[in-house]
């Protein structure tokens, strides 16, 4: 054998060990590869799981929407120098500009649902409107409901108690209220699709409380009087806290949720939200959620850096467009700025900027936004 012959057989050998070390490693590699796989999928599950658990959770069938729609608004229409009754009588808005308003909303915007917060003057001349004009507007009809106990104790702008004979009086008033949504509700049964007895009268803050028991015997009656559905309003943590009685009388509970009012910014907007909603579906697992005010100021001197049109613009797109996924009615609060709402000495305060709208009509980013989408899908 040559010394040739010799070194090709030594690298022969030196090959084949190589070979066959690399393949043993390679064997080892895939075992370990192998017993680890499950770990790792299921570790990628319950990650998957966790992430999607809210949205489990909170979605809802297509037939809990109300009338068939998950975009809806807030609508009042008060303009400069009008208000509601405050005590000295209303100055409401003409059919004429309530027209204009219901054209905006209907026609550029493509709402086709809106919420009405009472029963009287104004609230029927916008139900006329719509029948008159054939506006293709829905309409949650409102039973505003006045102070039957004096909430002075835990409602920081109460200063002294409410009389008496003024809350007797407001019982009369609610008897009365009630009475005409009834009536309302079945002369314009086509349009009124839902009817909500009271809005924000029962948390511990409001300046017009009214004790539970009676809420529950005004919904039982209104329910007994009409064939739409009937539903109280109020925050979603009253809701969640206090709020399991009342649900077993509604047909479906309305929360109302303000991430911007409870601290937070824009980057919290959503999640905040979604923890609210949480918080209502874990107290009441059957219940139907419905989201009547749910909103961000574009101004406001309480709120500062978090109030503006870029910051409302997002929580819009972004909460409407869960709403859409998970179907859960909402009612963005609100059309149109009112400054009539709020303190008169500052014109900077968030009650008056909720709008999409000013106050002028003026479009701000979220309407222009809904615009230019309805321009869109109607090429």
């Amino acid at each position: 054998m040559t010394n040739r012959m010799k070194k090709n057989l030594a690298l022969t050998g030196k090959h084949r060990l190589y070979t066959l070390t690399r393949l043993i490693f390679i064997l080892i590699l895939s075992t370990l590869f192998a017993c680890n796989q499950p770990e790792n999928k299921r570790a990628n599950q319950n990650s998957a799981e966790k992430s999607s658990q809210p949205n489990e959770l909170l979605k809802q069938p297509e037939s809990a929407l109300l009338a068939g729609m998950s975009k809806a608004v807030c609508y009042s229409g008060f303009r400069s120098g009008q208000h509601p009754d405050r005590g000295d009588g209303a100055v409401n808005p003409s059919p004429e500009e309530i027209l204009e308003d219901l054209k905006i909303l209907s026609d550029q915007c493509g709402f086709q649902l809106i919420r009405v917060y009472d029963s009287g003057e104004n609230s029927e001349m916008v139900l006329k409107v719509i029948r008159d004009h054939k506006i293709n507007l829905k309409v949650m009809l409102g039973i505003w409901l006045r102070a039957e106990l004096s909430n002075h104790e835990t409602c920081a702008w109460l200063t002294e108690p409410i009389p008496e004979t003024i809350l007797q009086q407001n019982k009369i008033l609610n008897l009365a209220e009630i009475e005409k949504a009834i009536t309302l509700a079945n002369d314009f049964k086509n349009i009124v699709v839902a009817v909500n007895v009271g809005n924000e009268a029962l948390v511990e803050w409001n300046d017009h409380k009214v004790a539970v028991d009676t809420v529950i015997s005004y919904v039982r009656h209104v329910k007994k009087s009409i064939k739409q559905p009937v539903t109280v309003a109020d925050n979603y943590k009253w809701w969640a806290e206090q709020g399991a009685e009342l649900a077993k009388v509604v047909d479906f509970v309305s929360v109302h949720i303000y991430p911007v009012w409870e601290g937070k910014d824009i980057q919290e907007g959503l999640s905040y939200s979604i923890e609210n909603l949480l918080e209502v579906r874990n107290a009441m697992p059957q219940a139907t959620i419905v989201v009547t005010e749910a909103g961000w100021a574009s101004i406001s001197s309480e709120f500062g850096g978090r109030a503006s049109e870029e910051k409302q613009l997002q929580y819009f797109n972004e909460f409407m467009s869960f709403s859409k996924e998970m179907n859960i009615t909402t009612f963005w609060f609100e059309a149109f700025d009112e400054d009539w709402k709020g303190d008169p000495n500052n014109m900077m305060g968030a009650e008056k900027h909720w709008g999409l709208f000013t106050v002028e009509r003026t479009p701000k980013k979220a309407a222009q936004h809904c615009i230019n989408l309805e321009r869109f899908t109607q090429k």
